[in-house]
Protein backbone atom coordinates (compact mmCIF):
# COMPACT_ATOMS: atom_id res chain seq x y z
CA UNK A 1 0.00 0.00 0.00
CA UNK A 2 3.18 2.21 -0.10
CA UNK A 3 2.42 3.35 -3.72
CA UNK A 4 -1.26 5.22 -2.59
CA UNK A 5 0.30 8.20 -1.51
CA UNK A 6 2.35 8.30 -5.00
CA UNK A 7 -1.10 9.47 -5.83
CA UNK A 8 -1.13 12.23 -5.03
CA UNK A 9 2.71 12.50 -5.21
CA UNK A 10 4.79 13.43 -7.87
CA UNK A 11 5.77 11.77 -11.51
CA UNK A 12 8.91 10.04 -10.41
CA UNK A 13 6.78 8.11 -7.59
CA UNK A 14 5.20 6.11 -9.78
CA UNK A 15 8.18 4.67 -11.37
CA UNK A 16 8.47 0.82 -9.74
CA UNK A 17 12.33 -0.28 -8.99
CA UNK A 18 12.73 -2.13 -12.64
CA UNK A 19 12.01 1.37 -14.43
CA UNK A 20 14.90 2.76 -15.90
CA UNK A 21 16.26 6.30 -14.81
CA UNK A 22 14.22 8.70 -17.04
CA UNK A 23 14.05 13.18 -16.41
CA UNK A 24 10.20 13.82 -14.41
CA UNK A 25 9.51 15.70 -17.55
CA UNK A 26 9.23 12.86 -19.90
CA UNK A 27 7.12 10.63 -17.14
CA UNK A 28 4.86 13.33 -16.38
CA UNK A 29 3.98 13.49 -20.20
CA UNK A 30 4.22 9.58 -20.49
CA UNK A 31 1.23 9.97 -17.68
CA UNK A 32 -0.86 12.53 -19.91
CA UNK A 33 -0.56 10.56 -22.54
CA UNK A 34 -2.05 7.66 -20.48
CA UNK A 35 -4.82 9.44 -19.45
CA UNK A 36 -5.48 10.75 -23.09
CA UNK A 37 -4.99 6.76 -23.99
CA UNK A 38 -7.63 5.86 -21.43
CA UNK A 39 -10.39 8.36 -22.68
CA UNK A 40 -9.64 6.81 -26.47
CA UNK A 41 -10.46 3.65 -25.44
CA UNK A 42 -13.14 4.69 -23.36
CA UNK A 43 -14.48 6.16 -26.71
CA UNK A 44 -14.16 3.59 -28.35
CA UNK A 45 -16.12 0.94 -26.32
CA UNK A 46 -18.90 3.44 -26.88
CA UNK A 47 -18.75 3.11 -30.82
CA UNK A 48 -18.83 -0.58 -30.24
CA UNK A 49 -21.72 -2.44 -32.14
CA UNK A 50 -24.47 -4.32 -29.75
CA UNK A 51 -22.86 -1.89 -26.71
CA UNK A 52 -26.85 -0.06 -26.53
CA UNK A 53 -28.39 -3.68 -26.55
CA UNK A 54 -25.70 -4.60 -23.36
CA UNK A 55 -26.98 -1.80 -21.32
CA UNK A 56 -31.01 -1.99 -21.89
CA UNK A 57 -30.44 -5.30 -20.59
CA UNK A 58 -30.27 -3.21 -16.88
CA UNK A 59 -33.15 -3.26 -15.32
CA UNK A 60 -34.48 0.06 -14.91
CA UNK A 61 -31.18 1.84 -16.16
CA UNK A 62 -32.51 3.03 -19.34
CA UNK A 63 -35.17 5.36 -20.18
CA UNK A 64 -38.19 3.73 -21.31
CA UNK A 65 -36.76 -0.03 -20.23
CA UNK A 66 -38.34 -2.66 -18.70
CA UNK A 67 -37.73 -4.09 -15.27
CA UNK A 68 -37.48 -2.70 -12.21
CA UNK A 69 -36.85 0.94 -11.14
CA UNK A 70 -33.01 2.23 -9.90
CA UNK A 71 -33.88 5.26 -7.62
CA UNK A 72 -33.38 8.85 -9.00
CA UNK A 73 -31.61 7.56 -12.57
CA UNK A 74 -35.09 5.93 -14.47
CA UNK A 75 -36.15 8.59 -17.04
CA UNK A 76 -33.10 10.81 -16.54
CA UNK A 77 -30.41 8.26 -18.57
CA UNK A 78 -30.95 8.24 -22.48
CA UNK A 79 -29.31 5.08 -23.92
CA UNK A 80 -29.23 6.55 -27.44
CA UNK A 81 -26.33 8.80 -25.88
CA UNK A 82 -24.02 6.42 -23.71
CA UNK A 83 -23.58 4.94 -26.74
CA UNK A 84 -22.52 6.24 -30.73
CA UNK A 85 -21.12 9.34 -31.61
CA UNK A 86 -22.71 11.08 -28.89
CA UNK A 87 -20.70 9.33 -26.23
CA UNK A 88 -17.63 10.20 -28.53
CA UNK A 89 -18.13 13.81 -28.53
CA UNK A 90 -18.98 14.22 -24.61
CA UNK A 91 -16.47 11.70 -23.64
CA UNK A 92 -14.07 13.75 -25.77
CA UNK A 93 -15.64 17.17 -24.61
CA UNK A 94 -14.51 16.02 -21.21
CA UNK A 95 -11.55 15.43 -22.27
CA UNK A 96 -11.18 18.34 -24.06
CA UNK A 97 -12.19 20.95 -21.37
CA UNK A 98 -9.75 18.86 -18.79
CA UNK A 99 -6.53 19.73 -20.94
CA UNK A 100 -7.85 23.31 -21.90
CA UNK A 101 -8.19 24.15 -18.09
CA UNK A 102 -5.15 23.03 -17.57
CA UNK A 103 -3.11 24.58 -20.55
CA UNK A 104 -4.41 27.74 -19.04
CA UNK A 105 -3.37 27.89 -15.46
CA UNK A 106 0.27 26.48 -16.58
CA UNK A 107 0.89 29.64 -18.52
CA UNK A 108 4.75 30.72 -18.17
CA UNK A 109 5.65 28.32 -15.82
CA UNK A 110 9.30 29.00 -15.67
CA UNK A 111 10.57 25.93 -13.77
CA UNK A 112 9.91 22.91 -11.24
CA UNK A 113 10.35 25.54 -8.93
CA UNK A 114 7.20 27.13 -9.84
CA UNK A 115 4.06 26.28 -7.30
CA UNK A 116 2.32 25.65 -10.39
CA UNK A 117 4.62 22.75 -11.47
CA UNK A 118 4.07 20.61 -8.82
CA UNK A 119 0.23 20.44 -9.85
CA UNK A 120 1.64 19.72 -13.46
CA UNK A 121 3.59 16.89 -12.13
CA UNK A 122 1.74 15.58 -9.55
CA UNK A 123 -1.57 15.12 -7.57
CA UNK A 124 -2.78 12.51 -10.08
CA UNK A 125 -5.46 11.00 -8.22
CA UNK A 126 -7.09 14.40 -8.36
CA UNK A 127 -6.70 14.92 -11.33
CA UNK A 128 -7.90 11.83 -12.39
CA UNK A 129 -11.51 12.42 -10.45
CA UNK A 130 -11.48 15.89 -11.89
CA UNK A 131 -10.92 14.25 -15.26
CA UNK A 132 -13.73 11.89 -14.47
CA UNK A 133 -16.25 14.52 -13.48
CA UNK A 134 -15.99 16.59 -16.21
CA UNK A 135 -16.54 13.62 -18.21
CA UNK A 136 -19.91 12.15 -16.78
CA UNK A 137 -21.16 16.15 -16.79
CA UNK A 138 -20.77 16.32 -20.26
CA UNK A 139 -23.48 13.67 -20.32
CA UNK A 140 -25.92 15.77 -18.62
CA UNK A 141 -25.29 18.47 -21.20
CA UNK A 142 -28.56 18.70 -23.10
CA UNK A 143 -28.69 17.81 -26.77
CA UNK A 144 -30.07 20.70 -28.48
CA UNK A 145 -27.47 22.52 -30.61
CA UNK A 146 -24.63 21.13 -28.15
CA UNK A 147 -23.57 18.50 -31.19
CA UNK A 148 -23.38 20.77 -34.23
CA UNK A 149 -21.56 23.43 -32.76
CA UNK A 150 -19.09 20.77 -30.90
CA UNK A 151 -19.03 19.42 -34.11
CA UNK A 152 -17.23 22.88 -35.33
CA UNK A 153 -14.98 23.51 -32.61
CA UNK A 154 -13.80 19.75 -33.12
CA UNK A 155 -13.01 20.22 -36.91
CA UNK A 156 -11.30 23.55 -36.40
CA UNK A 157 -9.57 21.85 -33.66
CA UNK A 158 -8.22 19.14 -35.33
CA UNK A 159 -7.30 21.11 -38.10
CA UNK A 160 -4.63 22.54 -35.96
CA UNK A 161 -3.70 19.25 -34.81
CA UNK A 162 -2.94 17.98 -37.56
CA UNK A 163 -0.45 20.80 -38.50
CA UNK A 164 1.03 20.14 -35.54
CA UNK A 165 1.05 16.36 -36.66
CA UNK A 166 2.66 18.05 -39.72
CA UNK A 167 5.72 19.86 -37.56
CA UNK A 168 6.33 16.21 -35.84
CA UNK A 169 6.14 14.61 -39.50
CA UNK A 170 8.91 16.86 -41.12
CA UNK A 171 11.03 16.64 -37.73
CA UNK A 172 10.80 12.99 -37.57
CA UNK A 173 11.83 12.42 -41.48
CA UNK A 174 14.47 14.51 -40.68
CA UNK A 175 15.83 13.17 -37.55
CA UNK A 176 15.99 10.21 -39.41
CA UNK A 177 17.76 10.62 -42.34
CA UNK A 178 20.28 12.35 -39.58
CA UNK A 179 20.53 9.87 -37.87
CA UNK A 180 21.34 6.97 -41.02
CA UNK A 181 23.68 9.47 -42.22
CA UNK A 182 25.75 9.73 -39.29
CA UNK A 183 25.64 5.95 -38.91
CA UNK A 184 27.02 6.43 -42.83
CA UNK A 185 29.61 7.81 -41.69
CA UNK A 186 30.97 6.48 -38.96
CA UNK A 187 31.19 3.01 -40.71
CA UNK A 188 29.61 -0.08 -42.51
CA UNK A 189 28.56 2.83 -45.41
CA UNK A 190 27.36 0.14 -47.07
CA UNK A 191 24.55 -1.36 -45.18
CA UNK A 192 23.12 1.70 -44.21
CA UNK A 193 23.28 3.28 -47.59
CA UNK A 194 21.71 0.43 -48.40
CA UNK A 195 19.10 0.66 -45.38
CA UNK A 196 18.45 4.41 -46.21
CA UNK A 197 18.08 3.52 -50.32
CA UNK A 198 15.76 0.70 -49.44
CA UNK A 199 13.37 2.57 -46.98
CA UNK A 200 13.20 5.73 -49.54
CA UNK A 201 12.39 3.23 -52.28
CA UNK A 202 9.17 1.23 -50.48
CA UNK A 203 7.70 4.88 -49.05
CA UNK A 204 7.38 5.78 -53.31
CA UNK A 205 6.13 2.48 -54.18
CA UNK A 206 3.96 2.52 -51.63
CA UNK A 207 2.84 6.13 -52.75
CA UNK A 208 2.76 4.85 -56.18
CA UNK A 209 0.53 2.11 -55.64
CA UNK A 210 -1.70 4.43 -53.36
CA UNK A 211 -2.17 6.90 -56.52
CA UNK A 212 -3.02 3.79 -58.89
CA UNK A 213 -5.51 2.51 -56.36
CA UNK A 214 -6.97 6.07 -56.23
CA UNK A 215 -7.67 6.79 -59.67
CA UNK A 216 -8.88 2.90 -59.78
CA UNK A 217 -11.63 3.41 -57.09
CA UNK A 218 -11.98 7.17 -56.51
CA UNK A 219 -12.20 8.40 -59.70
CA UNK A 220 -14.74 7.48 -62.83
CA UNK A 221 -14.22 8.26 -66.89
CA UNK A 222 -17.97 10.77 -66.44
CA UNK A 223 -17.34 12.31 -63.10
CA UNK A 224 -15.06 12.38 -59.65
CA UNK A 225 -13.73 15.80 -60.83
CA UNK A 226 -12.95 16.95 -57.87
CA UNK A 227 -10.83 13.71 -57.07
CA UNK A 228 -9.13 13.92 -60.15
CA UNK A 229 -8.10 17.10 -59.03
CA UNK A 230 -7.16 16.65 -56.09
CA UNK A 231 -4.79 13.42 -57.05
CA UNK A 232 -3.00 15.36 -59.56
CA UNK A 233 -2.14 17.95 -58.08
CA UNK A 234 -0.81 16.59 -55.03
CA UNK A 235 0.89 14.15 -57.48
CA UNK A 236 2.91 16.90 -58.74
CA UNK A 237 3.43 18.91 -55.69
CA UNK A 238 4.83 15.87 -54.33
CA UNK A 239 6.95 15.05 -57.51
CA UNK A 240 8.24 18.70 -56.96
CA UNK A 241 9.04 18.93 -53.74
CA UNK A 242 11.39 15.23 -54.67
CA UNK A 243 12.94 17.24 -57.05
CA UNK A 244 13.96 20.21 -55.18
CA UNK A 245 14.96 18.22 -52.34
CA UNK A 246 18.00 16.93 -54.30
CA UNK A 247 18.87 20.33 -56.32
CA UNK A 248 22.67 21.00 -56.27
CA UNK A 249 21.76 24.42 -54.56
CA UNK A 250 19.40 22.88 -51.96
CA UNK A 251 22.14 20.24 -51.13
CA UNK A 252 24.83 22.70 -50.62
CA UNK A 253 22.92 24.71 -48.17
CA UNK A 254 21.45 21.23 -46.48
CA UNK A 255 23.64 18.41 -47.29
CA UNK A 256 21.82 15.70 -44.88
CA UNK A 257 18.78 16.78 -46.98
CA UNK A 258 17.33 14.16 -49.13
CA UNK A 259 14.71 11.72 -50.80
CA UNK A 260 14.29 9.88 -47.36
CA UNK A 261 12.39 12.84 -46.28
CA UNK A 262 10.85 13.34 -49.20
CA UNK A 263 9.41 10.02 -49.61
CA UNK A 264 8.07 10.12 -46.19
CA UNK A 265 6.44 13.51 -46.78
CA UNK A 266 4.94 12.35 -49.85
CA UNK A 267 3.41 8.58 -48.51
CA UNK A 268 1.95 11.24 -45.83
CA UNK A 269 0.42 13.34 -48.56
CA UNK A 270 -1.22 10.21 -50.32
CA UNK A 271 -2.88 9.09 -46.59
CA UNK A 272 -4.25 12.96 -46.05
CA UNK A 273 -5.55 12.54 -50.07
CA UNK A 274 -6.96 9.28 -49.33
CA UNK A 275 -8.13 10.49 -46.13
CA UNK A 276 -10.23 13.23 -47.95
CA UNK A 277 -11.71 11.46 -50.39
CA UNK A 278 -13.72 9.17 -47.64
CA UNK A 279 -15.56 11.98 -46.64
CA UNK A 280 -16.58 12.46 -49.97
CA UNK A 281 -20.62 13.29 -49.75
CA UNK A 282 -20.88 11.91 -53.65
CA UNK A 283 -20.60 8.10 -52.74
CA UNK A 284 -19.94 7.15 -56.34
CA UNK A 285 -17.03 8.58 -56.12
CA UNK A 286 -16.18 7.30 -52.46
CA UNK A 287 -16.51 3.74 -52.13
CA UNK A 288 -16.39 1.98 -48.72
CA UNK A 289 -13.64 -0.33 -48.23
CA UNK A 290 -15.52 -3.13 -47.82
CA UNK A 291 -16.99 -2.25 -51.21
CA UNK A 292 -13.39 -2.39 -53.10
CA UNK A 293 -12.10 -5.28 -51.00
CA UNK A 294 -16.11 -7.08 -52.67
CA UNK A 295 -18.06 -7.50 -49.66
CA UNK A 296 -21.30 -5.94 -49.90
CA UNK A 297 -21.94 -2.45 -47.92
CA UNK A 298 -24.86 -2.72 -45.54
CA UNK A 299 -25.96 0.53 -46.46
CA UNK A 300 -28.92 0.88 -48.80
CA UNK A 301 -28.20 2.85 -51.91
CA UNK A 302 -29.97 5.29 -51.63
CA UNK A 303 -29.42 6.47 -47.80
CA UNK A 304 -26.60 8.48 -45.93
CA UNK A 305 -23.95 6.19 -45.00
CA UNK A 306 -23.66 6.18 -41.03
CA UNK A 307 -20.55 6.13 -39.06
CA UNK A 308 -19.23 2.68 -38.79
CA UNK A 309 -16.74 1.78 -36.15
CA UNK A 310 -14.18 -0.57 -38.13
CA UNK A 311 -14.19 2.43 -40.71
CA UNK A 312 -10.60 1.87 -42.26
CA UNK A 313 -9.57 6.23 -42.47
CA UNK A 314 -10.27 5.99 -38.73
CA UNK A 315 -8.70 3.25 -38.12
CA UNK A 316 -5.52 4.87 -39.74
CA UNK A 317 -5.86 7.99 -38.13
CA UNK A 318 -5.75 6.10 -34.64
CA UNK A 319 -2.77 4.48 -35.20
CA UNK A 320 -1.09 8.25 -36.32
CA UNK A 321 -2.89 10.18 -33.88
CA UNK A 322 -1.02 7.13 -30.94
CA UNK A 323 2.13 7.57 -32.95
CA UNK A 324 2.12 11.37 -32.52
CA UNK A 325 1.27 11.33 -28.70
CA UNK A 326 3.94 9.16 -27.95
CA UNK A 327 6.62 10.43 -30.06
CA UNK A 328 5.68 14.07 -29.01
CA UNK A 329 5.83 12.98 -25.61
CA UNK A 330 9.61 11.21 -25.84
CA UNK A 331 10.95 13.17 -28.86
CA UNK A 332 14.35 14.56 -28.20
CA UNK A 333 14.59 16.52 -31.53
CA UNK A 334 18.45 18.39 -32.79
CA UNK A 335 16.20 20.41 -34.69
CA UNK A 336 16.14 23.83 -33.45
CA UNK A 337 13.55 25.08 -35.73
CA UNK A 338 11.00 21.97 -35.05
CA UNK A 339 12.08 22.96 -31.26
CA UNK A 340 10.99 26.56 -31.83
CA UNK A 341 7.91 25.70 -33.73
CA UNK A 342 6.88 23.07 -30.85
CA UNK A 343 8.14 25.29 -27.92
CA UNK A 344 10.34 22.36 -26.64
CA UNK A 345 14.08 21.79 -26.78
CA UNK A 346 16.18 19.07 -26.88
CA UNK A 347 16.78 17.85 -23.03
CA UNK A 348 13.68 15.69 -22.78
CA UNK A 349 15.74 12.22 -23.81
CA UNK A 350 13.69 9.69 -22.11
CA UNK A 351 16.47 7.93 -20.98
CA UNK A 352 19.91 9.27 -18.88
CA UNK A 353 22.70 7.98 -20.80
CA UNK A 354 24.82 7.78 -17.77
CA UNK A 355 23.85 8.01 -14.08
CA UNK A 356 23.37 11.22 -12.25
CA UNK A 357 23.10 10.88 -8.56
CA UNK A 358 23.14 14.31 -7.44
CA UNK A 359 19.78 14.73 -9.29
CA UNK A 360 17.85 12.28 -7.95
CA UNK A 361 14.71 12.96 -5.96
CA UNK A 362 14.87 12.94 -2.17
CA UNK A 363 12.81 9.12 -1.43
CA UNK A 364 13.44 5.26 -0.26
CA UNK A 365 15.38 4.42 -3.45
CA UNK A 366 12.14 4.05 -5.85
CA UNK A 367 12.11 7.21 -7.03
CA UNK A 368 14.36 6.68 -10.68
CA UNK A 369 13.43 10.31 -12.05
CA UNK A 370 15.65 13.44 -11.98
CA UNK A 371 14.19 16.62 -12.06
CA UNK A 372 15.90 17.99 -14.83
CA UNK A 373 13.74 21.39 -14.63
CA UNK A 374 14.91 23.02 -11.23
CA UNK A 375 17.02 25.78 -13.62
CA UNK A 376 13.61 25.70 -16.40
CA UNK A 377 11.30 23.66 -18.04
CA UNK A 378 12.24 21.50 -21.02
CA UNK A 379 8.95 22.08 -22.87
CA UNK A 380 6.38 24.42 -21.98
CA UNK A 381 3.60 23.09 -20.02
CA UNK A 382 1.07 24.89 -21.72
CA UNK A 383 1.53 24.32 -25.04
CA UNK A 384 1.76 20.67 -24.11
CA UNK A 385 -1.43 20.84 -22.85
CA UNK A 386 -2.77 22.50 -25.54
CA UNK A 387 -1.70 20.34 -27.72
CA UNK A 388 -3.53 17.40 -25.76
CA UNK A 389 -6.32 19.40 -26.59
CA UNK A 390 -6.57 19.48 -29.98
CA UNK A 391 -5.61 15.92 -29.76
CA UNK A 392 -8.88 15.57 -27.80
CA UNK A 393 -10.41 17.10 -30.76
CA UNK A 394 -8.83 15.43 -33.44
CA UNK A 395 -9.31 11.97 -31.82
CA UNK A 396 -13.53 13.00 -31.54
CA UNK A 397 -13.40 13.49 -35.91
CA UNK A 398 -10.88 10.72 -36.47
CA UNK A 399 -13.74 8.02 -34.52
CA UNK A 400 -16.32 9.49 -35.88
CA UNK A 401 -15.12 9.71 -39.36
CA UNK A 402 -15.39 13.32 -39.55
CA UNK A 403 -19.02 12.77 -40.39
CA UNK A 404 -21.40 15.48 -39.71
CA UNK A 405 -24.52 15.45 -37.73
CA UNK A 406 -27.97 15.52 -40.05
CA UNK A 407 -29.86 18.71 -38.95
CA UNK A 408 -32.49 15.66 -36.66
CA UNK A 409 -29.19 14.66 -34.98
CA UNK A 410 -29.94 11.38 -35.61
CA UNK A 411 -27.51 10.29 -38.02
CA UNK A 412 -23.83 11.43 -39.04
CA UNK A 413 -23.16 11.84 -43.05
CA UNK A 414 -20.19 13.11 -45.13
CA UNK A 415 -20.15 16.78 -45.68
CA UNK A 416 -17.35 18.90 -47.81
CA UNK A 417 -16.36 20.99 -45.13
CA UNK A 418 -14.15 17.75 -43.99
CA UNK A 419 -12.94 16.84 -47.25
CA UNK A 420 -11.19 20.72 -47.26
CA UNK A 421 -9.92 20.53 -44.06
CA UNK A 422 -7.56 17.23 -45.08
CA UNK A 423 -6.98 18.14 -48.93
CA UNK A 424 -5.99 21.61 -47.10
CA UNK A 425 -3.76 20.17 -44.39
CA UNK A 426 -1.89 18.10 -47.56
CA UNK A 427 -1.03 21.30 -49.30
CA UNK A 428 0.40 22.96 -46.30
CA UNK A 429 2.09 19.77 -45.27
CA UNK A 430 3.97 20.27 -48.56
CA UNK A 431 4.97 23.74 -48.36
CA UNK A 432 6.07 23.50 -44.79
CA UNK A 433 8.97 20.67 -46.05
CA UNK A 434 9.61 22.76 -48.98
CA UNK A 435 10.13 25.96 -46.58
CA UNK A 436 12.48 23.78 -44.49
CA UNK A 437 14.43 23.29 -47.73
CA UNK A 438 14.33 26.66 -48.89
CA UNK A 439 14.48 28.70 -45.45
CA UNK A 440 18.53 28.70 -45.40
CA UNK A 441 18.30 30.09 -49.09
CA UNK A 442 15.89 32.53 -48.47
CA UNK A 443 17.14 33.84 -45.16
CA UNK A 444 20.68 34.13 -45.78
CA UNK A 445 21.36 36.21 -42.77
CA UNK A 446 20.12 33.52 -40.17
CA UNK A 447 21.94 30.06 -38.99
CA UNK A 448 19.71 27.11 -39.69
CA UNK A 449 22.92 24.18 -38.62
Amino acid sequence: MLWIPCLCGSAPCLLCRCCPSGNNSTVTRLIYAFFMLLGVGIACIMLMPGMEEHLKKIPGFCEGGMGSSIPGVKGHVNCDVLVGYKAVYRVCFGMAMFFLLFSLIMVKVKSSQDPRASVHNGFWFFKFAAATAITVGAFFIPEGPFTTVWFYIGMAGAFCFILIQLVLLIDFAHSWNESWVEKMDEGNSRCWYAALLSATTINYALSLISLVLFYVYYTHSDGCTENKVFISINMLLCVGASVLSVLPKIQESQPRSGLLQSSIVTLYTMYLTWSAMTNEPDRRCNPSLLGIIGLNSTTPAGQDRVVQWWDAQGIVGLILFLMCVLYSSIRNSSNSQVNKLTLTSDESALIEDGPAPENFEEGDGTNRAIDNEKDGVTYSYSFFHFMLFLASLYIMMTLTNWYSPDANYQTMTSKWPSVWVKITSSWICISLYVWTLVAPLVLTNRDFD
